[in-house]
């Protein structure tokens, strides 16, 4: 029952295993990242102004991302080239032969996974969740300037009756919320009546107070400046900051307070219920990459089976991804219960792992 029973085999394991996972992440996002700057060079330079410093933005706004999204997929590769390794050498046979069963030769790669999975999800809360979001609002701008606040909504859109309102930039919280670049659609049954524009917007308690308006009237073809208007006695300020809700934008709790306010709002969350598990589930995901690809570690090298193995728990790894992308998509559009979204693919595949574990080798 005892799982370490050596304590300098169990680093020697984990070392290897952290070592190359971090080789396949520099790889896989050096290569990715420079894919992805050579689609969006182009339109980051087109924005005038933009330079060589705005490349560099972007990259440190969208690598973070990267790493979020291939850190188990390099676990997972990891695991197999660790595992073919220690295969290659008889190192695996060493230990079978010195009574460690393979649930025990495994124990320190999954010990270190459960680290990474823990780094992983800090890792997003601290890091790429406000990246996330600060690029999301810079790509809706078209890599113009944005505010420099944290919680900045762009380019949100809401519908007040027949009306429609578009506000550029949304900055703010609750009754703080601030509009600026705001656009109203004065609609009727026959077709637009007027165009109002408005440099910015503060909630007064019960309507809007509108500086710098511009008003322009289609029937008449008349336009009209006022220095401020009061606007949207039916508007409420969450109709702006929860209109458009990122999940991936958003930490853990903040997705979670955010999901509470839509309730209280009478507005569907199932779609990011789903993404609020989501974010425990998804680091804890690389805790499974030792388990699926430990295949590549057993049978006898000599045999000729060596890159089977490891194609086989390559197959199982991209498989928990494809079934894990297919689930939480369901759960997105309401299809699966939240929980079921985020966690049945984890639990499924883990059972599949230790089946095939137990079979071949316990």
């Amino acid at each position: 029952m005892n799982f370490f029973p050596s304590r300098t085999l169990a680093f020697y394991m984990a070392k290897m295993l952290t070592l190359r996972t971090l080789a396949v992440l520099a790889l896989l996002v050096l290569v990715l990242q420079a894919l992805d700057l050579l689609g969006e060079s182009g339109r980051i330079l087109a924005q005038e102004g933009n330079g060589q410093g705005e490349l560099w933005t972007y990259v440190t706004l969208r690598a973070p991302q990267l790493v979020a999204r291939f850190l188990p997929f390099a676990v997972l590769l990891g695991t197999i080239v660790t595992a073919a390794t220690l295969n290659q050498n008889s190192e695996v046979i060493s230990m079978k032969a010195g009574g460690l069963s393979a649930h025990q030769i495994l124990a320190p790669l999954i010990i270190t996974s459960m680290f990474v999975a823990i780094i992983s999800f800090l890792f997003n809360e601290t890091v790429v969740a406000p990246a996330t979001a600060r690029l999301s609002a810079w790509e809706k701008v078209e890599y113009g300037p944005i505010p420099a606040a944290s919680n900045v909504r762009t380019n949100v859109w809401v519908r007040d009756g027949s009306n429609l309102v578009n506000a550029k930039t949304v900055i703010g919280r609750g009754t703080d919320v601030v509009l600026r670049d705001i656009t109203i659609y004065d609609r009727s049954s026959n077709g637009l009546r007027s165009l109002m524009e408005g440099k910015e917007a503060t909630f007064t308690g019960s309507s809007w107070m509108m500086t710098g308006v511009t008003q322009f009237n289609v029937l008449t073809g008349t336009e009209e400046q006022k220095d401020s208007m009061i606007v949207g006695d039916t508007l409420r300020p969450d109709q702006f900051t929860l209109a458009n809700v990122n999940a991936a934008g958003l930490s853990f709790w903040q997705l979670r307070s955010a999901i509470a306010e839509l309730k209280e709002a009478g507005r569907p969350t199932m779609g990011l219920e789903a993404s609020f598990w989501h974010k425990i589930s998804g680091p804890l995901s690389a805790v499974l990459m030792p388990l699926l690809g430990a295949v590549a570690a057993f049978g006898l090298a000599r045999s000729g089976q060596l890159f089977v193995r490891a194609v086989l728990g390559m197959a199982l790894g991209f498989a928990y991804f494809v079934a894990d992308n297919f689930s939480l998509a369901m759960g997105t559009i309401g299809a699966y219960p939240p929980i079921l979204a985020a966690w049945a693919p984890f639990f499924l595949f883990f059972l599949i792992g230790e089946t095939v574990l137990i079979r071949t080798e316990e």
